[in-house]
């Protein structure tokens, strides 16, 4: 049975243990993300969600201590970042950075192009933005704006939908995309994610740390990180309850 749920994750992580500047992070962390499936991590601050985050998307400041990590049976330890992107990864940042001078369009053609084998024609491209944007429920002007630039926090988080949207990716990692964003915000974003889940069979590591997202992305299960750890892990209602009791008990029983 166990060897059947291998073969049939599309990311896989054992054992992954991770550092930086010589500081233990991770400490031996077990997970895997199946396409179509939608899987919360929740923790307290400084338990290692975001940099697990960045760890899976090669980020050069963080270093692999130990385990590994198969992403469509290729080993990511030994891709780039960009590499990983190609393979179908894709990772929505807790704080978006600004671009001025580089116009949404024209950064997600970009990007795209360095997915494909082929360039796709402009037309073809327009079309497709134009699809995207119509599901989305996204006005069209605003993919000529500069990425980012003068963004509320909600509008940046929405740029990352639709980049999500458009490059098609097997398994996306949402690292607090809730944070930064109002009630409204907040929902319209999290439709756009369901959305694309729909359309795709888009599986989701859910990176957050309130509940409030889980109410609109329902998630398979729930897993809560500590210190580097993986240490509860269960379905919908875990999150509730680390809503009205904290991670208190969690604590208590790990000890």
């Amino acid at each position: 049975m166990n060897e059947l749920r291998i073969k049939q994750a599309e990311l896989e992580i054992k054992d992954l243990q991770a550092a930086v500047e010589g500081k233990e992070i991770l400490k031996g962390i077990n997970l895997s993300v199946k396409k179509g499936e939608i899987v919360a991590i929740m923790g307290p601050n400084g338990s290692g969600k975001s940099t697990l985050a960045s760890i899976i998307m090669g980020n050069p400041m963080y270093e692999v201590t130990g385990g590994n990590m198969l992403f469509k049976d290729s080993d990511l330890n030994k891709l780039s970042p960009d590499e990983r992107a190609k393979l179908g990864l894709f990772l929505s940042f807790q704080y978006p950075s600004s671009v001025p001078g580089v116009t949404i369009s024209n950064f997600l053609r970009t990007a795209l192009n360095q997915k494909l084998e082929k360039k796709i024609p402009i037309s073809e491209f327009v079309a497709l933005l134009k699809e995207k944007m119509s599901l989305l429920k996204i006005d069209e002007s605003f993919v000529d704006r500069y990425i980012n630039d003068g963004f509320s926090g909600g509008e940046k988080k929405r740029n990352e939908i639709l980049q999500l949207a458009v490059l098609n990716p097997d398994i996306a990692i949402l690292d607090e995309t809730d944070s930064g964003t109002d009630v409204d915000a907040l929902r319209i974003i999290a439709n756009g994610i369901n959305t694309v889940r729909r359309s795709s069979g888009l599986g989701v590591l859910l990176i957050t740390h309130y509940n409030r997202i889980l109410q609109y992305i329902k998630p398979d299960r729930v897993v809560v990180l500590m210190d580097g750890r993986i240490v509860k892990e269960g379905g919908p209602e875990l999150a509730d309850r680390i809503e009205s009791e904290g991670y208190d008990w969690i604590r208590a029983e790990s000890e």
